[in-house]
């Protein structure tokens, strides 16, 4: 299985043999379930779609229950598809954490970024500002200054690193090292941070 679903549960700290404190995260992995099995002949490429996170049937959608019927499993709230896998999986099927990672493994783990809103070029770019408040200067301390040439060519170019909506966007950590596995609880502690706030969903691939 190339990868499985999971939620950030939070941030915590462990100390390794010699006594150093390690940042790391908590995160649920699974179970997840086989909600899809996608073939060549019929769909025009391999894949295999997983289920996770269990949800009422009133809140789901008719189309949603059939699917989930087909495979014969409960309605699911997040539904990711992987393209590459083993062949010997079947529709409906369990697939738990201690099957596919060990303690020791690096992984990537992608998720949603936290939304920061509309921000400044200072927040959003590193900008320094337009500088001290001396030759006239007023309230400009953080403003982006020039942004285009006169009337050569009397436009603003595409891609001018301007203010605007920062944070919600898709982001993999790559090579995050598996620190400790909780098996029976599900649970995997990760070297470093993950992208998102706590409870939101993230793929976690080998």
């Amino acid at each position: 299985m190339p990868g499985l679903i999971g939620k950030k549960i939070g941030m915590t700290s462990v100390f390794d043999d010699e006594g150093r404190s390690i940042a790391c995260t908590l995160l649920e992995v699974g179970p997840c379930h086989v909600t899809q099995l996608k073939t060549e002949e019929k769909d025009g490429y391999q894949a295999v779609q997983l289920g996770y996170d269990e949800k009422k049937e009133k809140n789901t959608s008719k189309a949603l229950q059939g699917h989930f019927k087909a495979a014969n499993v409960n309605p699911l709230r997040k539904l990711v598809e992987f393209k590459s896998f083993e062949s010997e999986l079947s529709l409906g099927q369990k697939v738990t954490l201690d099957e596919h990672f060990e303690e020791g493994d690096f992984l990537d783990v992608s998720g949603v970024s936290k939304g920061k809103g509309f921000q400044g070029v200072v927040k959003r770019y590193n900008f320094a500002g337009v500088g001290g408040q001396t030759h006239g200067q007023h309230n400009r301390a953080r403003h982006p200054g020039s942004i285009g040439a006169c009337s050569t060519p009397s436009r603003v170019f595409k891609g001018m690193r301007m203010g605007g909506r920062m944070g919600s966007d898709k982001v993999k950590v790559q090579n995050l090292q598996v620190v400790k596995m909780i098996g029976d609880k599900n649970l995997l502690l990760v070297k470093g941070s993950v992208p998102g706030s706590n409870n939101s969903y993230v793929i976690i691939e080998k």
